[in-house]
């Protein structure tokens, strides 16, 4: 027996119908904001992922889907998001639309192959948006806003948004001086890519899981003590914004994100909620100003965005006991008593349907008894039985399963009644 792919899960229909209420949500909640869908391709190629991301980042080193086609060009399954939006803005010229910034979210899977653990996978699914444009501090406080929103209106309660500035490049570059003379004197006590990146990235060293614990991660140099009057000032602009829009935040100084693109405002949302596991991370972003140049738009045009991994937020509602609140009920069930009424089932199940309203038949010539119990399993409000006598008749009833009132109506013009009964 061929089984599902090691980091993969399928989603089967109770599941999926989980992921829909999710996802009207959070494409709801993009509408009111103002941001716009875009879908760029499932894989791209693979100096994308390395001039964006980072080459010294574990999704590049370790984590990437990559291969080569038949062209002989090296290809990447897309493990994040922002490097193809922002591919696709330079490509498509956004930055001439008359609307500007140009705002964006994506909703699709991403692929990396690492560990398989709760809430993750090596295929899994990521919500994201990007603002492309604007320098603005009101529009990363727009940002975090959005992401807080839906996690309010999914129901959750026990989150938290910590924030962290990461400075200009000219701010990053003295932090940078400063970790590599930290480090360097006992950097043969680290792993192996903690040592490559002393001096490409040590920033990366800070957000290394296998030395987090030595004794001069503690001590190392904080940023926000590197930050200049410029960085200095967007931050606390973004801060105050945040508490305009009565946003609780906290301010973390070792908040240090994965992607080398990342640089100002940084933010991760996370969950409180018990037995969520060690990794509490929901979401996370920031700004990215460099990045458009360096995929070769525009110099110095500023964007910011955010993702949030769907599995993650439906493992945070159940460490919170909230369900999601699902609708998967059908409005009429049509059981048939023989052959001839079926006939009639069928047809009065598909005009049901085609004038939107769910209903549901026999397929498998059981009793009349059997169908009323798929009738209870499948919660039909109501049931609708065709024998011999509604045949001759040409009279039927509508039975509501909870009350056990009966509505008559006709079978060759009584859609109009039957409508009536739902709406």
């Amino acid at each position: 027996m061929i089984q599902i792919p090691r980091g993969t899960k399928d989603l089967l229909p109770e599941e999926t119908a989980k992921w829909q209420v999710i996802e009207k949500v959070i494409r709801d909640t993009c509408d009111v904001f103002q941001y716009k869908e875009i879908r760029t391709p499932i894989f791209e190629h693979t100096d994308l992922f390395t001039r964006s991301v980072g080459d010294t980042t574990d999704i590049v080193q370790k984590e990437m889907y990559t291969f080569t086609d038949r062209g002989d060009r090296s290809l990447t399954l897309r493990p994040e998001g922002t490097a193809s939006v922002v591919r696709s803005y330079v490509e498509n010229k956004m930055f001439g639309w008359v609307n500007q910034p140009v705002k964006l979210y994506y909703l699709g899977p991403m692929f990396r192959y690492e560990r398989q653990q709760a809430g993750r996978y090596r295929q899994f699914v990521q919500f994201g948006i990007e603002a492309i444009g604007s320098n603005d501090p009101a529009i990363d406080a727009e940002v975090m806003a959005l992401a807080m929103s839906v996690y309010k209106k999914m129901g959750l309660e026990k989150v938290k948004l910590v924030l962290n500035s990461l400075g200009d490049a000219e701010s990053r570059n003295a932090h940078k001086e400063a970790l590599i003379q930290h480090f360097e004197g006992r950097i043969g006590e680290f792993c192996s890519d903690c040592q490559s990146r002393l001096t490409k990235n040590p920033l990366r060293i800070l957000d290394c899981k296998k030395d987090r614990d030595h004794e001069l991660m503690a001590t190392a140099p904080k940023l926000p003590d590197y930050l200049n009057e410029d960085s200095k000032n967007y931050f606390e602009k973004v801060q105050a914004y945040l508490n305009e829009l009565d946003i609780p935040f906290e301010l973390d100084p070792n908040l240090v994100r994965g992607l080398d693109y990342y640089n100002h405002t940084a933010f991760e949302i996370m969950s409180e909620g018990e037995g969520f596991g060690s990794i509490t991370t929901l979401a996370g972003g920031g700004r990215y100003n460099g990045l458009v140049s360096e995929l070769g738009g525009p110099d110095d045009t500023p964007g910011i965005g955010f993702a949030m991994s769907v599995e993650r937020l439906l493992l945070a509602l159940e460490a919170e006991g909230k369900a999601v609140q699902t609708i998967e009920n059908v409005s009429f069930y049509i059981a048939a008593m023989d052959e001839e009424s079926k006939v009639a089932a069928v047809k009065l199940t598909h005009n049901l349907r085609v004038n939107g309203i769910s209903a549901e038949t026999d397929y498998l010539n059981r009793k009349v008894k059997a169908q009323m119990k798929s009738a209870d399993r499948l919660e039909a409000t109501y049931a609708i039985i065709i024998g011999e006598t509604e045949m001759e008749t040409g009279i039927a009833k509508a039975k509501n399963l909870q009350t056990g009132e009966s509505v008559e109506f006709s079978l060759a013009d009584g859609l109009n009644e039957l409508k009536k009964l739902v709406s």
